[in-house]
């Protein structure tokens, strides 16, 4: 568990309800634009906060799937406004090449469910809405899987959060674990895809001698 953890849930614990509820929708929808943000982890402590009736649970979902669903929603706008330019290097240095080709194999092969899973989906979700904006992927139905993806999320981390109370660090650690676990079991299923368009490849046609080339010498 991250060392500012216990402190930053003090420091919650000190805020009135309104005030955590600020910084929750604050968090999840920044976490979208600045990823380092650590959004879940405050969703998950936010989480313990219901079980010890600090917060409400609804109200705390609802925050959390909003602005996980517009931080979301605003980097696919972003996206949308940079277009195929977003892939070019010179410019755009701070957006990792390693993720961009990952996600693009997801998108081109799983198109609207990436949007579906995209909360899920550690290690690729900071950049899942400026491809999937810079693709041909659509406002409305990438608005409403984007919503989906968030709510169910949240209820997760919320619950989770709010069944366990103080001990909120086991969930914090299988967080983690799952991010390694999901990480991994992607590479292995792009790396399959890769494989498989090896494999599909067109042949290069046979070489064709020119004219004569292969005439058997003349007997005389």
């Amino acid at each position: 568990m991250e060392t500012w953890v216990p402190d930053f849930i003090a420091w919650l614990e000190a805020l009135p309800p309104v005030g955590i509820y600020a910084v929750l929708l604050g968090v999840a929808y920044g976490e979208n634009l600045v990823p380092p943000i650590w959004g879940d982890t405050v969703i998950v402590l936010c989480g313990s906060l219901v079980g010890l009736g600090v917060l409400s649970f609804w109200p705390t979902v609802a925050l959390a799937s909003l602005g996980g669903a517009a931080g979301f929603l605003t980097v696919f706008a972003v996206g949308r406004r940079l277009g195929v330019a977003i892939h070019d290097p010179t410019r755009w240095r701070w957006i990792p090449r390693s993720a961009l080709a990952r996600v693009e194999g997801w998108l081109d092969r799983w198109g609207y469910a990436v949007i579906a899973a995209n909360r899920f989906l550690a290690g690729g979700r900071a950049v899942i809405g400026l491809l999937a904006g810079a693709s041909a992927l659509r406002w409305r139905p990438t608005m409403v899987w984007a919503t989906v993806s968030a709510i169910a999320w949240s209820v997760l981390l919320v619950w989770g959060g709010a069944l366990l109370g103080r001990e909120y660090d086991r969930l914090l650690e299988w967080l983690a674990q799952y991010g390694r676990v999901v990480t991994a079991l992607l590479a292995v299923c792009l790396l399959g895809v890769a494989i498989r368009r090896w494999r599909r490849r067109p042949k290069n046609s046979p070489r064709r001698d020119p004219p004569g080339a292969a005439l058997p010498p003349s007997g005389g």
